[in-house]
């Protein structure tokens, strides 16, 4: 009677679906964790961990393609066990956390894991939409990896989900530690990513599946970052900002920007620009380059024109040394824009686009007060 009433009991009811939602929790949970413990910047610390997470899931798969392993189906329960915890007993054994199950949704978790900070890490690169386009691509994937845990028993989008996380790794990892973004050290990264795969799959005892979609997959990551549609990683745009004049007290700079109209109370400063004519415009952007880093960027300044598109006025450079935890800081500036839409991108010496800002200008005889904001 007893036990009767305990199956039919809500709490009994809601146990044996908790199963169904650990996917989300696991999800959330992971993408949380990620979103704080990673920074606005790539430090040592997010590459190591993502190493981690890379080895261990080379272990994993050099396991379980073992001609060994084999997968238990358990279709009875003990008879010493008692009958309210039959359906228990089942479900835990076609559950994830059987044993025989556990090491595929261990690769899940690790890919998820890799994805996670590898999404957010981009995420934090990205100002355009090539790049966006890069970052909904890694999100995509996120997602679908929650549902991918039995397709890993095929093998081979495991070994593609594999050399896809390895090659996005080295493609931080490369420049990070040679303190160079120049395009040679990406593709280099990639073929390296793809080539661990490729030794890891020779090295497995079994062969399962195919580790042909690897090279695909480098091949259409070259092809993207050629396009422009990859960020010049490990560079992450931390500021950036237009107004009229900078100026630098006690190691702050101190940019007076236009103030936004009082019904947007969520931000206090306008991209839309009310200029006297010969009036300097400034441009500030900070970013982020790790320690050893040395290198050029440039500010593109440039005007839309409804014929022609956006058209280069002037290139600007100046020189990035990397280190510091809140981005390296400069600045350029230009006199007498013409009204319009205007922005200037932050690019490198080959043409990679770190950050955009996009503005307009306004001609007016009298200017609001303007809002000053440090950086």
């Amino acid at each position: 009677m007893v036990i009767a009433k305990l199956k039919q009991s809500r709490a009994y009811q809601h146990l044996l679906k908790l199963p169904d939602f650990l996917p989300a929790i696991f999800f959330f949970c992971g993408f949380a964790w990620d979103a704080v413990t990673i920074g606005r910047n790539v430090a040592a610390s997010d590459l190591i961990i993502l190493a981690a997470y890379l080895l261990a899931a080379a272990g994993i798969l050099f396991f379980i393609g073992r001609p060994s392993y084999i997968l238990h189906d358990a279709t009875k329960t003990p008879a010493w066990l008692p009958a309210f915890t039959s359906k228990l007993y089942l479900r835990f054994h076609r559950s994830r956390f059987y044993w025989p199950n556990f090491p595929y949704f261990l690769l899940q978790f690790l890919f998820g894991s890799m994805l996670s900070a590898l999404f957010i890490l981009y995420f934090k690169s990205a100002s355009h939409w090539l790049a966006w386009l890069m970052t909904i691509l890694l999100g995509a994937l996120l997602v679908a990896n929650e549902y991918l845990e039995n397709q890993y028993r095929q093998f081979t989008i495991s070994w593609t989900l594999f050399g896809f996380c390895a090659m996005l790794l080295f493609n931080f990892a490369l420049p990070f530690l040679l303190g160079s973004i120049h395009a040679a050290w990406f593709y280099i990264s990639t073929l390296l990513g793809a080539g661990f795969a490729y030794w890891l799959y020779k090295k497995t005892p079994y062969h399962s599946g195919s580790i042909k979609p690897v090279g695909l997959v480098a091949i259409v990551l070259m092809l993207a970052y050629r396009f422009d549609m990859v960020p010049p990683v490990p560079l992450v745009k931390r500021d950036m900002a237009v107004g009229y004049t900078l100026t630098k007290v006690a190691g702050d700079y101190q940019l007076s920007q236009q103030p936004s109209a009082w019904w947007i109370f969520w931000r206090k400063t306008s991209n839309h620009l009310q200029t006297s004519p010969g009036q300097r415009i400034y441009c500030f952007s900070s970013v982020f380059a790790p320690s050893g880093l040395n290198t050029k960027l440039y500010h593109l300044w440039q005007l839309y024109d409804e014929k022609q598109g956006w058209q280069t006025k002037s290139r600007i450079g100046y020189t990035l040394s990397g280190g510091r935890h809140n981005g390296f800081r400069g600045y350029t500036y230009k006199q007498g824009l013409q009204a319009g839409d205007w922005r200037v991108a932050v690019e490198t010496g080959n043409n990679k686009t770190v950050a955009i800002q996009e503005f307009s200008v306004e001609w007016v005889q009298t200017n609001a007060t303007p809002v000053i904001i440090l950086y």
